[in-house]
């Protein structure tokens, strides 16, 4: 029955058809999380990047309270031009389906849907965490509760930097979710390649990730897998100025009472103006990277 509501593309139907790897990919980055035209080419090029190694995409999105597991063209362009797309979490998918509203899913919503679709690899830029100051606006992202029971790997360059990361990793730890460093000791920050916070575990080749996939599940212990893959050296931000510029950034978000889900892509356009757009480039430099290691990995399993 929960699976009445999904359709598939016909890319997508065809590797299901011919057992290929599939990866999904979330819709919240295109809405929300970059400006147009740079939305729709970044998508379009991380789903060139999936099937030039080996792997269909599968872009998720609601379009007109329908589940969509992969995107037309058309589709696409809507989500990166219709300034009243919803931003979908858990919470939100009940209304969002019953009243045939568009939404871009987050990280949560995605994770639900690629399970629902039976894709087991999922690739974005970086999870939602626990934000700065949470000991008093308890704003943690429900991502975090999503990797706690939906079996899906998310391919990532950590958590956001805006996030306190030291405190996202306690989180994660409390509910069993661990967060694999590929090829790294450190939790990537998402613009820079390191925070001063240790990974659970570092693996330095893609089938032992399959391998700890297929245990961790064949065991049953529900819940996903962070797989933290660095921005590339030479895409890397500068650790001490982006703090500075993040510091900037929650400065103006508490001036303007910005809040809630508004909070990450505000402080996202806040710090893409501060660097003068270093902050975009760099972005579209670790999705793309993390769709390279999800296609593989898509393709190991």
């Amino acid at each position: 029955m929960r699976k009445d509501w999904l359709d598939y593309s016909d890319e997508v139907i065809e590797a299901k058809k011919q057992l290929k790897p599939i990866v999904a990919l979330e819709s919240t980055i295109i809405s929300h999380g970059m400006p147009y035209p740079q939305n729709v080419q970044t998508a379009k090029e991380v789903e060139m990047i999936i099937r030039e190694n080996g792997a269909i995409p599968a872009t998720i999105a609601i379009i007109e309270g329908r589940i969509k597991i992969g995107l037309s063209d058309a589709e696409l362009e809507l989500l990166a031009t219709n300034d009243s797309i919803m931003k979908v979490s858990r919470r939100d998918f009940p209304y969002v389906i019953a009243a045939k509203k568009h939404g871009a899913t987050t990280v949560a919503a995605t994770m639900i849907c690629a399970e629902l679709a039976g894709i087991e690899v999922f690739v974005t830029g970086g999870i939602g965490g626990v934000h700065r100051g949470a000991s008093e606006t308890m704003d943690i992202s429900a991502d975090l509760q999503e990797l706690a029971k939906t079996n899906v790997a998310v391919v990532c360059a950590g958590a956001k930097s805006i996030l306190d990361i030291k405190l996202t990793a306690e989180y994660l730890e409390t509910y069993g979710v661990p967060i694999i460093g590929y090829r790294t000791d450190k939790i990537p920050a998402f613009y820079t390649r390191k925070s001063p916070y240790n990974v659970n575990i570092r693996v330095d080749e893609i089938k032992e990730i399959a391998e700890m996939m297929k245990v961790k599940w064949g065991l049953g212990l529900n819940g996903g897998l962070v797989i933290a893959n660095p921005i590339p050296e030479a895409d890397a931000m500068n650790e001490l100025e982006m703090n500075e510029m993040i510091d900037q950034a929650l400065v103006h978000a508490e001036e303007e009472g910005i809040s809630g889900k508004e909070i990450t892509p505000f402080l996202l356009s806040m710090i893409k103006e501060l660097t003068g757009g270093k902050s975009l480039a760099a972005n579209i430099a670790l999705v793309k990277h993390n769709a390279e290691i999800g296609a593989k990995l898509a393709m190991q399993l």
